[in-house]
C-alpha cells in the first residue's frame, strides 16, 4: 500500500475516545494526547509514524501553526495537515504559559483531526456550555427566510458579543464560519 492508501485505511478504522471531562462545562473531550495514544497501534501495523510540528507567528496577536504529518517508514512519503490557532493574550484567568499551552493543545488536536478526519461536531467547541446554554441557543440569530437551500443562522453586529465570547473560550473562527453565515462587518470585528 502507498501512503494515501494507508492513511485512508487508518482514517476508516481510527477511534479515539473522549476520555477527559471538563467539569466546569460538563462535557467530555479528547485531547491531542488521547489521539496520539490511540494512533500508536497503527504505527507498527501500517508501517507509518506521525509527527506534530508547531510554529509561532508574532504579529498583532500570536498565531500557533500546528502541522500533523503521517510518514511511511519504507518510502518516506508524507501527507500533511495543519491547523491555525490564535492566542488571546488578553484572556483572563490564565497565566501566559497556559495561554500558549492551550493554543498548542488545540492546534495539535485540530491538525490531527484534519489529518485523520476526526468528526468533532459534538466535541467541546461545539457543545461548550460554560454558560449552561449551547452557543446556538445563546446567540440571537436574525431570521432568514427558508427556501429549498440550507440556510445557516447569521452572526452579525447584533449578536457579535456571543461569537466573541465563544472565541475567547477557545473556540475557533473556522468553527463559527462552518456553522454560521457571518456578515462582513461582523467578520472584520472578529478578525480585528
Amino acid at each position: 500500500m502507498n501512503i494515501r492508501e494507508k492513511l485512508s485505511t487508518i482514517q476508516a478504522d481510527f477511534k479515539a475516545k473522549k476520555s477527559r471531562k471538563n467539569n466546569f462545562g460538563n462535557y467530555m473531550f479528547r485531547s491531542a494526547e488521547d489521539i496520539l495514544e490511540a494512533l500508536k497501534p497503527f504505527n507498527k501495523v501500517h508501517q507509518v509514524y506521525f509527527i506534530i510540528e508547531e510554529n509561532l507567528t508574532l504579529g498583532e496577536f500570536p498565531i500557533m501553526h500546528s502541522t500533523a504529518t503521517i510518514v511511511d517508514t519504507k518510502s518516506g512519503d508524507k501527507i500533511i495537515a495543519s491547523a491555525i490557532v490564535g492566542i488571546d493574550l488578553a484572556q483572563k484567568g490564565m497565566q501566559m504559559p497556559q495561554k500558549f499551552g492551550a493554543a498548542s493543545s488545540y492546534g495539535k488536536k485540530y491538525a490531527l483531526g484534519n489529518l485523520l478526519l476526526i468528526d468533532d461536531t459534538a466535541d467541546s467547541d461545539a457543545t461548550n456550555t460554560h454558560d449552561k446554554q449551547p452557543l446556538r441557543q445563546k446567540l440571537q440569530f436574525n431570521e432568514v427566510p427558508k427556501n429549498k437551500f440550507t440556510v445557516k443562522p447569521v452572526v452579525d453586529m447584533t449578536n457579535i458579543n456571543q461569537a466573541k465570547k465563544f472565541l475567547a473560550n477557545g473556540g475557533l473562527l473556522k468553527t463559527l464560519q462552518e456553522k454560521y453565515s457571518i456578515t462582513a462587518d461582523a467578520l472584520k470585528e472578529l478578525n480585528g
